[in-house]
Parts: structure tokens; C-alpha cells; sequence
């Protein structure tokens, strides 16, 4: 299946692109978003992504627009890094886009997918420890708090108990093995999701670090962008969106007030971002329609104003053990 990029026409909407503005396309991929904003006017882009297949992509987009195109490749946490070397000054808008890429998920060897059998990988960069590395190494509290909290498995640790018994006969090496394993251990109804689903993603965002990446990211981008910029950003998942959401009602002082009984708290930090969605954009009918993997998507914008940034803080999950553990372990 080809690659769409998800909830187009909302995003260019949100991020409203302006005549030689500086955008980042943190989440690069097919180049979807970076393509679409660099057909307005005199728009300039810099692309980041991880995943080693974006350069595909960024070869047909750079023969394109030579001038207006630039790419980095690496975690989109880094991306003051990338503006600095850029010796730009900030930034007009950045765009993440979360989810799991066409690419990745059809191809069987990258081993996101339980549908396909493949090497049970999952990893964005292509490097570090692998999903296997996961499973084959990590303890049961460690595997049972990771699939519960990272993927809201409510039989996490049955699943878990199911995967240190079968690794003890043979190690769990392959996509397909490990969804057997998960589906017997959680069972399933027909027409309902996939009984391996919540595990998969639990996997995938553990090895890649992905709410640590997200957190780091969503600071990195208040720290570049320019008074009136304006960040926007697409969830797949609820655990991606809820941070988000976090993140921008606490930089627009939404948190923390009181009832209309009691006086409001007053914010630590000045509010450095305004709203641009209360609730979160969904994507339309059609495009669900059109696009199956568009169902779960969710947008959420903000503007930043002339507040300095807030001071950067880490992002924790209770019980989940760090990615540096498993680091430790290979």
C-alpha cells in the first residue's frame, strides 16, 4: 500500500504556512508533509527522520526543490540541534507526525507487523536493541509493566508469563511466533482487534523509546520556534495524545486552576504556547474510509508566543523500566 500522509488538509490548515517561512518536518517519511508545504510559495523545509529508508524520499524531494530542501537524519529530539547547524535563528512551524509508517509496517523484515512473518525487529534506526532483545532478556515484571502500561493490555502480565515460558524452550526470534504466543495467552474475539495489537505496540514504543522521544521533542520545538510559530502534531495512540495534550494545556496555563469555589493556582511559568485546537481534530469520514490507518489519528496545534521556553523536564512512566535498561542488557 502506498503512503498517505494522514489528515493532510488539517495539518496545512493548523500549520498554515506562510510565503518564505522555515518549516520542520520532524517526522519525515515519504515525504508527504514536507512536499505539500513546500508548494507554497518560497517555503523552505528541513526534514528529520530516524529511519534509515527516508532517503528515498529524500533524494526525489531534493532533486525537486534543491534550494528550499534540506534533511538530517536522526531523532527529531535533536532538532535544535539541526537548526543550529542550520545557523537559523528559529523556526516558523514544525510538524510531527507519530505513527508507524506505511513503509515500515509493509515491509516484512523491519518486523513492526504481526501479519507478516519477519525478524521480530522493530526498530526505527536500525540499530540498538532489537524487539527480540525485548522479550528474550527483559524480566516479567519488566516485560508484565511494559505491555500494561505502554500498551494497555489488560491481561499484560499473562501475556508476559506466556512469553518467559516459551523463550525457556526456544528463543522468541520472529514476528509470527511472538503473536501466536500473545494470542493464546490473551485470547480474542472475532471482528475485534488483533489479541497480539497491544503487545506489538508496546514493544515497538519501548525499543524505540518513543514517549521519551515525543517528550524531548515537544521541548526541542518550543525552544526553536519563533514567536508565532506554530507546532502541530498527529497521535496515534492514546498515550502519545494524552502527552500532548498535556503538554500544550500546561504550556497555554490550563492546568492547575481552580474550581470556581476555590481561587486559581498561579502558574510557575508564564504560558508560552496558545491553543489552536480545545479538542483534537479527528480525520474525516472519507479519509478513514480511504484510508484504514487514518482511524486513530488525532491533531493537536498550538501557537507559541513571545514566553520563554519552559525549562525542560523528563518525561516517566511509574514501574516501566528505563530503555537504558535494556541497553545494559545486550
Amino acid at each position: 500500500m502506498a503512503h498517505r500522509p494522514v489528515m493532510l488538509e488539517e495539518v496545512l490548515h493548523a500549520l498554515e504556512p506562510r510565503d518564505g517561512g522555515l518549516y520542520v518536518d520532524a517526522t519525515f517519511g515519504a515525504g508527504g508533509y514536507t512536499r505539500a508545504i513546500l508548494g507554497f510559495h518560497g517555503t523552505r523545509v528541513l526534514g528529520i527522520d530516524r529511519d534509515p529508508t527516508a532517503r528515498r524520499a529524500v533524494e526525489a524531494v531534493k532533486g525537486a526543490y534543491p534550494k528550499r530542501f534540506a534533511f538530517a537524519e536522526g531523532p527529531f529530539s535533536l532538532m535544535e540541534d539541526v537548526i543550529e547547524r542550520a545557523e537559523s535563528s528559529g523556526v516558523d512551524g514544525v510538524v510531527l507526525d507519530l505513527g508507524v509508517s506505511s513503509m515500515q509496517i509493509d515491509e516484512a523484515d523491519r518486523g513492526f507487523s504481526f501479519q507478516r512473518e519477519g525478524p521480530l525487529d522493530m526498530r526505527m534506526s536500525r540499530s540498538g536493541p532489537s524487539a527480540a532483545d525485548a522479550v528474550n532478556k527483559l524480566e516479567l515484571d519488566e516485560l508484565t509493566a511494559i505491555f500494561r502500561v505502554y500498551g494497555e493490555e489488560k491481561k499484560a502480565r499473562r501475556a508476559a508469563q506466556f512469553i518467559v515460558r516459551e523463550r525457556e524452550a526456544e528463543p522468541i526470534t520472529t514476528t509470527l511466533r511472538l503473536a501466536d504466543i500473545v494470542s493464546r495467552a490473551v485470547g480474542g474475539k472475532p471482528g475485534r482487534i488483533h489479541p497480539a495489537t497491544r503487545v506489538f505496540q508496546a514493544l515497538r514504543i519501548f525499543v524505540n523509546d518513543e514517549l521519551g522521544e515525543l517528550m524531548a521533542g515537544l521541548v526541542a520545538a518550543e525552544q526553536i520556534l519563533k514567536p508565532a510559530g506554530r507546532l502541530v502534531i498527529v497521535t496515534f495512540h492514546s498515550l502519545e495524545d494524552r502527552m500532548v495534550k498535556t503538554f500544550f494545556r500546561e504550556r497555554a496555563g490550563l492546568l492547575g486552576r481552580g474550581s470556581r469555589h476555590e481561587p486559581e493556582a498561579l502558574p510557575e511559568h508564564e504560558p508560552s504556547f496558545t491553543l489552536l485546537t480545545r479538542k483534537a481534530v479527528e480525520p474525516s469520514e472519507t479519509e478513514v474510509s480511504e484510508n484504514p490507518r487514518a482511524r486513530s489519528a488525532k491533531l493537536r496545534a498550538g501557537v507559541r508566543n513571545e514566553a520563554s521556553a519552559w525549562p525542560r523536564a523528563e518525561s516517566a512512566f511509574r514501574g516501566v523500566p528505563a530503555y537504558s535498561r535494556l541497553l545494559e542488557l545486550v
